[in-house]
């Protein structure tokens, strides 16, 4: 079954289309992946790799350019009505910014991605609509997968326009479709004579749809038959969106971020050369997979410089509001919210910054950095600016509007909130973003493991792959008991931040060891215990978050802010070892299955009652009866697997 015979794929066939999208194979070291293993490649990460002083010149003067067009805008005014003033968006064409990372020959600035980050987070920190429309046009849109992808003439056709300003949209998501692509509706069939596509779909949440003139449109073309199984081909197009037969049918409102430029858009009959296909037929998934390496780096670059506008505010009331005879932060209870968002800021641009200064090298494979970037900041900035929200009280909750209105500074904590809140559902939601990185963590395992945890494989070939994985274990495990991190001495040139280098050495042993039990006990069901993962996954983006702290503030040692960096770097890694060993306790110690077994009687109906009394919205989803001798004890495990997640972090603003 398929979704293109109006029916939905099965889960093999969904674990089939994504296992095909993922890079197999690790070509090249990876410091996040040595972490999950019991290996701590410092050396990888350290010295921290800084930005070069001709390309920091370089992004200097062009945010110096930028700048002062962003301070003018008025935030409010399109919160108010929604909409991006056009003498803005003409401003933002005439200096360049939507060519940021387009290379100079081709028209554009030029920027490298810590260059690129830095002016995006700048954006941020004033605006986050026009970071929306700036980074889904140059993170995800056409840019970046036809600098990777593209041929030389499609590179000459096209990125002289984007650099002129241009604008791009993504399009994959359907009303089907959002974390599972197998479910792809949209059509691209060939003509007679093979020279063009003919597209027919409808595309949901295209971030900059009802501005752009040109689209990445991921559709399915004929499947390829394989031992007389077809295969699904997923393809990107670039099309125009002048095109006869592309229609904005909707206009998609939100809850922040209000002049979202997102949309609906229908294909009917749309004519595309084949020319216009990106990288060949069948590689839509995987390269949107390997953009969004680069792209979803965005993001924490965001929250990290949306991190800052939230210290600076919480800093400034924290000081000026009096309650109880002195300043509120100074009350224990506020001063710890405070400590905390300062050294968690400092923490959010460390590994946004390392993370994009890795991509710049283009020597490391960073497709688990940037993930656990991207989850990690937007996860930790989310509470960041929850905290901003409680130390401003009602001032917080109140609109900037009704504050200026009635004479008080006008500071718009609700909008950074709501504008923030799409950061832990944008390239994929945090629970998504959890299994992809499990599935890549324990890839090694998987493969070491092979026909034993196959759940089809006779008793034979288990007992050869058996032995196979304990050969390899036997040299494995043991290294991982021992290690420089158990050295009082190691690492010394760290001074006063040593220990929690150390730390992080010893404990990416003790993940290792705890993923590799995990394995043994639970073998094939492993896949499906998501909350477990997370849990390692959340240890290892802890464990990464300490490194990228210590290494950045080794690296400012001798700068005037030196040993300021070093505390926010310890308070950090205390605060995070406090997380890290609460993670481990919740492995051996939890609720997971108890609680699994009664949401699934939720999800059929059986507590339905509790609902009585309220007042529900009709839309809100049919009620479903429970099911003929449904009950706790006798629920079948159906839980999602990691087994092909990977593609599921191509979803724009939702699963």
């Amino acid at each position: 079954m398929s979704a293109k015979n109006g029916q939905q794929p099965s889960e093999q066939e969904s674990r089939d289309v994504a296992e095909a999208a993922r890079e197999a194979e690790w070509t090249a070291p990876s410091f996040v992946r040595e972490l999950f293993l019991g290996n701590f490649r410092l050396d990888l990460i350290h010295p921290y790799p800084k930005q070069s002083p001709e390309d920091k010149a370089k992004t200097d003067a062009y945010i110096a350019r930028l700048r002062p067009i962003i301070e003018r805008v008025d935030s409010d005014e399109i919160d108010r009505t929604g909409e991006l003033p056009a003498d803005v968006v003409q401003e933002l064409r005439e200096i360049g910014a939507f060519g940021l990372k387009i290379p100079e020959e081709y028209g554009g600035i030029g920027l490298s991605q810590v260059g690129y980050g830095r002016t995006i987070g700048m954006v941020t920190s004033k605006d986050g609509n026009l970071t929306a429309l700036l980074s889904a046009h140059q993170s995800i849109g056409v840019p970046q997968p036809l600098k990777l992808f593209g041929t030389p003439e499609q590179k000459k056709k096209y990125l002289p326009r984007i650099a002129k300003g241009a604008i791009s949209a993504f399009a994959l998501t359907e009303e089907g479709v959002g974390s599972d692509p197998a479910a792809l509706a949209t059509i691209a069939t060939p003509t007679e004579d093979g020279k063009e596509f003919i597209i027919n779909g409808s595309k949901l949440w295209c971030t900059n749809g009802t501005m752009a003139e040109l689209l990445v449109v991921m559709a399915r073309t004929p499947d390829k038959i394989k031992n007389g199984k077809p295969i699904p081909q997923i393809t990107a197009f670039i099309v125009d969106t002048k095109a006869p037969g592309v229609t904005i049918t909707h206009r998609c409102r939100f809850m922040g971020l209000k002049a979202l430029q997102n949309a609906v858009i229908t294909f009917e009959n749309v004519r595309v050369p084949r020319e216009d296909i990106l990288w060949g037929e069948g590689k839509g998934l995987k390269l949107a997979l390997i953009t969004l390496n680069t792209g979803r780096l965005t993001l924490p670059m965001s929250a990290a410089y949306g991190a800052k506008a939230a210290v600076h505010v919480a800093r400034k009331w924290a000081a000026e509001r009096v309650q109880w005879g002195q300043p509120v932060g100074k009350h224990d209870e506020v001063a710890q919210m405070l400590g905390a968002m300062a050294a968690d800021c400092f923490g959010i641009e460390s590994m946004a910054e390392l993370s994009s200064a890795l991509a710049d090298q283009a020597q490391n494979d960073i497709r688990l950095e940037a993930a656990i970037a991207k989850l990690w900041t937007t996860e930790v900035g989310w509470r960041i600016i929850d905290d901003l929200m409680q130390i401003r009280g009602g001032r917080g909750y109140e609109t900037a509007d009704s504050l200026k209105a009635r004479g008080e500074k006008p500071v718009p904590v609700e909008r950074m909130m709501r504008d923030f809140r799409i950061n832990r559902i944008f390239e994929g939601t945090s629970e998504i973003m959890h299994l992809f990185i499990a599935r890549e963590a324990v890839d090694t395992h998987l493969k070491v493991a092979g026909d034993m945890i196959k759940p089809d494989i006779g008793a034979g070939q288990k007992i050869v792959a058996m032995a196979k994985a304990g050969a390899w274990y036997a040299g494995w495990f043991p290294k991982r008991l021992v290690g420089s991190g158990q050295l009082p001495g190691s690492y010394s040139h760290f001074g006063p931040l040593a220990k929690h280098v150390r730390y992080v050495e010893r404990t990416s042993r003790k993940l290792a060891r705890e993923m590799f039990y995990a394995m043994g006990k639970h073998q094939a069901k492993l896949e499906r215990k998501g909350k477990l993962l997370g849990r390692f996954v959340d240890i290892g983006a802890e464990l990464y978050a300490i490194s990228c702290a210590c290494v950045r503030a080794h690296s400012m040692a001798d700068l005037p802010h030196g040993r300021d960096a070093q505390r926010l770097a310890d308070v950090f890694s205390r605060r995070s070892r406090l997380r890290i060993r609460q993670l481990f306790a919740e492995i051996g110690t939890n609720a997971d299955d108890s609680t699994y077994r009664l949401a699934m009687d939720v999800l059929k109906g059986k507590y339905a009652w509790m609902e009585e009394g309220a007042v529900l919205e009709h839309d809100a989803g049919p009620d479903a009866p429970p099911s003929p001798g449904a009950g706790a004890a006798g629920t079948t495990d159906k839980r999602g697997s990691i087994s092909g997640e990977r593609v599921a972090t191509l979803v724009g603003a939702g699963a």
